[in-house]
């Protein structure tokens, strides 16, 4: 149980429990410095530091600490180079080692398990240790302390939220903190079943939203100087992203998990399909578009190829709702360089993920007339391979192909970007920085590789959500139309059965689901929900496997040929990750997942 109580040592008196639990939250932290250095550790007491300001406030800096870094998909993360999205170049990585399904439950790749539950574990300190800070209540009063509260309340509803999304059901801890002397008995408690997870974490996070501000304050007055902290609408954004997949075919009446039980065999996936879950669903996506506290971000100019760059790169903007404070995402810019831009040439997009993309009159590349695999056409005095030509603004702003044009670093001009065996950027140049697709990332890549938050959740998603979620329980509803309709129009693409160049209105449900999905795959390419969606659509085992890209071992015309880049494996078990075997074994009442 090291993990799931991982600051419990029975040795210990309650002051040495705080001072272990401190030092781990709060290193790292530069304002906690000078917490440290009034007094030394041995003399700080629980009490003491929550009667202080600044303490309570460095100890609740250390539960937003666990608000994860993403933007790191090829070493802390797999969401997107494990998807059909994305190739991470480098096979030294994990990436590549689940890839191949070289994973057990002796051996869990990019395990966040215990990570999570230390950030629970903290926030449940917290909330229960904050109540009459008596330099608070001076200072500011009780609304504060509320504050505070709810925001340790959502940030913990978040990270069960974030291990219920890769492990499945979960164990709840609640209220309640077991005692420095617990014995290994009273340490065992089972994963509750998917459904009443969802509840109580959605109870949760209605708790939170119900004391936290629309925007950033502090005493009632928004602050700038307070942007990242939780507000109303983070806590409703992951409710609606939560009850999204609740109601989705993995969660909801799965029958394939009928023998997934715990030890007493309570059923932990439900087996009858529920279709009030996706009236939930949409209800709480409609909750946080009716907070009119955010609104789709477009360029002032109206270019939509810049508007469709800028959604991430502008910081702060409107449509953000959950971020990241402090993430440069240099690292993310760097691996999406090309070497002739001083990278790494580290990020490919699938060839899957390229043919996705629409093309300029709002069709798939299957659909529309415009597409060509034939030819090349002279732009600006490149060269560019027809495939590429009159696609819709955001494959311009997210996809660098070959011959596009590239600024960044030292280079005083855009060159063209070629991904040739025997060119700037191609294999035989570097022993392992290159492409094996042919492609790199553009999207939320700063040439300038200008610091910036990361954004978690923003407005265009609960659009999708609230279409996708609608869909399934009221298909005839014109909010569906209306909001799938907001992204293309926002996307610069023609809409279904409005505007000018209007396409046919999806004939039924079942088409309209396609087109949502569609959509969701382009809009939110490279955000880190590919994985989540795949999986909870069950389409997993249909898009995973061999995955392509251009022929990045030849040059000329012989590049411009589909061919097999990389072999994504995937088995049933993928559908959540093994908890470690070292977990269980202490543990006893918790159920490995199935396959594992």
């Amino acid at each position: 149980m090291q993990y799931l109580f991982p600051m419990l040592k029975p040795q210990y008196s309650m002051k040495h429990t705080f001072i272990a639990l401190s030092f781990v939250m709060l290193i790292g932290f530069g304002s906690c410095k000078k917490f440290f250095d009034q007094v030394p550790n041995d003399q700080i007491t629980i009490d003491q530091v929550f009667q202080k300001k600044a303490a309570s406030q460095n100890f609740l800096a250390n539960v937003y600490s666990y608000v994860d870094d993403e933007s790191k998909q090829w070493t802390d993360f797999p969401w997107t180079g494990n998807s059909d999205e994305l190739d991470v170049t480098w096979s030294k990585y994990a990436t590549y080692d689940l890839a191949r399904l070289n994973m057990s439950a002796g051996n869990v790749l990019f395990n966040k398990w215990g990570e999570y539950y230390r950030g629970i574990r903290a926030a449940t300190y917290f909330i229960n240790h904050i109540d009459g800070n008596q330099e608070i209540l001076a200072l500011n009063g009780q609304q504060l302390i509320d504050q505070y509260k709810a925001e340790a309340r959502f940030l913990r509803a978040y990270y069960y939220f974030l291990l219920m999304r890769q492990f499945g059901p979960v164990v709840i801890i609640g209220e309640n903190e077991l005692p420095v002397d617990a014995t290994a008995a009273d340490l065992q408690l089972p994963r509750l079943p998917f459904d009443e997870c969802v509840d109580y974490v959605v109870k949760e996070l209605d708790m939170a939203a119900s004391v936290l501000p629309l925007v950033p304050e502090v005493n009632g007055t928004p602050s700038a100087s307070e942007a990242g902290r939780a507000t109303k609408g983070m806590a409703l954004a992951v409710k609606a992203r939560l009850l999204l997949y609740a109601a989705s075919p993995l969660y909801n009446g799965n029958k394939e998990y009928a023998n997934f039980k715990n030890p007493d065999g309570t059923p932990l996936i439900n087996q009858t399909y529920d279709e009030s879950k996706w009236k939930k669903a949409s209800d709480a996506a409609k909750a946080v578009i009716d907070l009119n506290q955010y609104s789709l971000f477009k360029d002032p100019g109206g270019d939509p190829v810049t508007t469709a760059s800028n959604i991430l790169l502008s910081p702060w903007n409107n449509e953000a709702i959950f971020v990241r404070k402090s993430n440069s995402l240099t690292d993310w810019d760097k691996n999406a360089f090309p070497r002739q831009g001083d990278g790494w040439c580290g990020l490919g997009p699938t060839q899957e993920m390229v043919d996705a993309y629409f093309m300029s009159d709002g069709k798939p590349i299957s659909e529309s007339p415009l597409y060509s695999e034939s030819g090349f056409t002279d732009v600006n005095g490149v060269s560019v391979y027809n495939m590429y030509r009159n696609r819709e603004p955001r494959f311009y702003a997210s996809i660098t192909y070959n011959n596009s044009l590239w600024m960044s670093g030292q280079m005083t001009a855009p060159k063209p970007i070629s991904f040739f065996v025997d060119g700037p950027n191609g294999k035989n140049g570097h022993p392992t920085d290159w492409t094996k697709t042919g492609y790199l990332i553009r999207k939320n890549v700063s040439w300038n590789q200008t610091a910036r938050p990361l954004v978690l959740f923003r407005l265009g998603e609960i659009y999708l959500n609230y279409a996708e979620a609608l869909n399934e329980y009221d298909p005839s509803n014109p909010d569906i139309l209306k909001y799938l309709n907001l992204i293309r129009e926002r996307a610069g693409i023609p809409q279904y059965g409005t505007g000018s160049n209007a396409l046919p209105v999806p004939a039924d449900q079942n088409e309209m689901r396609k087109k949502i999905w569609a959509e969701r795959r382009v809009e939110l390419a490279f955000e880190y929900h590919r994985w989540f969606d795949i999986r909870r659509w069950k389409i997993a085992g249909q898009v995973m496997g061999d995955l392509h890209g251009m022929d990045v071992n030849k040059t000329g015309n012989d590049f411009y040929h589909r061919v097999v880049a990389t072999s994504h494996l995937f088995k049933n078990a993928f559908y959540w990750f093994p908890i470690e075997q070292y977990e269980l074994d202490r543990a006893r009442m918790i159920v490995q997942n199935p396959g594992w």
